[in-house]
């Protein structure tokens, strides 16, 4: 059990990696193409990438169907495409707010907006399903909100309109982790991927239709950030993810994938020769602090049985 979660962890925080390299792309795609447009381009390259992969066979899927009852087979196919489509509709509603938003702020202030979902994952997940963490969790999400305040705030806080989208953003990505979570313990992985993207896809396609003037040309200026955002950032990363949680719980997994702002800034100083601040550095150190933090285990949980 420790390995398996071990292993989760990691392709969290590889996933974090891939989100936080492909920030810059996204920041690119803004100043040329309308948020729903590209949304819909991107997911459509990570619905036929992910779909592809789904369709091989066992693809996701630890068992075969000749190990699983008739029961199990049907709850696993009713979690696949009942999961797929709510996350579809939450990644898809925080996609398109967030990259609304960055045209109204700034990446220090969304940075650390969209980190909130660190917090409010174990908010929502108490208030909803009403279950409780232990003391060391909570410390560990308040050390990571000063690490990310640290890392990501270099002016003075106010709640603008575009604050406003990104923070609406964060809850959307908190829904979605928490959906993730609810279904894939019994759906699989990468088809309820594939069908989370094409419900993104037909989702914001539908909306860029009746709120913006999509055309190809608009598309092909924009083809690298969206090749990127769409087949890596979406494509691999998402896929990452929900094969991950199954191997973790929610509230580790929101604090290892908002290390993708620590890699945000780590991919400028490698990539656009950005320079580093003492205070960005210190975010840094303690956002990997909480990290370490919250996979510790408490005495009183060493004693229970496995």
């Amino acid at each position: 059990m420790k390995h398996k979660k071990l292993i989760g962890n990691g392709l969290l925080l590889f996933t974090a990696m891939i989100w936080g390299t492909a920030f810059a792309a996204q920041r690119i795609g803004t100043a040329s193409i309308e948020p729903a447009t590209f949304t819909a381009a991107r997911m459509l390259l990570s619905a036929v990438m992910v779909g592809l992969i789904s369709v091989l066979p066992g693809s996701g899927s630890a068992e075969t169907p000749a190990q699983k009852s008739d029961s199990e087979i049907r709850l696993s196919r009713k979690s696949t495409v009942t999961g797929g489509v709510l996350c579809g509709l939450c990644l898809c509603i925080a996609s398109l707010l967030q990259q609304a938003g960055l045209a109204y702020t700034t990446s220090g202030k969304a940075g650390f907006i969209t980190a909130m979902y660190m917090l409010l994952v174990p908010i929502i997940s108490l208030i909803v399903f009403r279950k409780k963490y232990p003391w060391l969790v909570w410390l560990s999400v308040l050390l990571g909100m000063i690490g990310m305040y640290f890392l990501s705030i270099t002016e003075s806080f106010s709640l603008a309109y575009g604050d406003a989208l990104v923070f609406l953003c964060a809850v959307f990505f908190s829904c979605h982790i928490l959906c993730c979570d609810h279904f894939v313990k019994n759906a699989n992985p990468v088809r309820m991927s594939a069908i989370q993207f094409a419900t993104a896809t037909v989702v914001s396609a539908v909306i860029a239709a009746f709120t913006e003037t999509p055309t190809p040309e608009k598309v092909m200026s924009a083809i690298i950030p969206i090749a990127y955002c769409g087949i890596v950032s979406g494509g691999i990363g998402y896929t990452l993810q929900m094969v991950a949680q199954k191997m973790t719980e929610p509230t580790t997994a929101s604090l290892l994938m908002s290390m993708e702002s620590v890699f945000s800034v780590i991919a400028g100083v490698i990539l656009l020769n950005e320079r580093m601040s003492i205070r960005e550095a210190a975010g840094c150190l303690i956002m990997l602090a909480a990290i370490i933090l919250v996979q510790i285990p408490l005495p009183a949980e060493k004693k229970q049985p496995v």
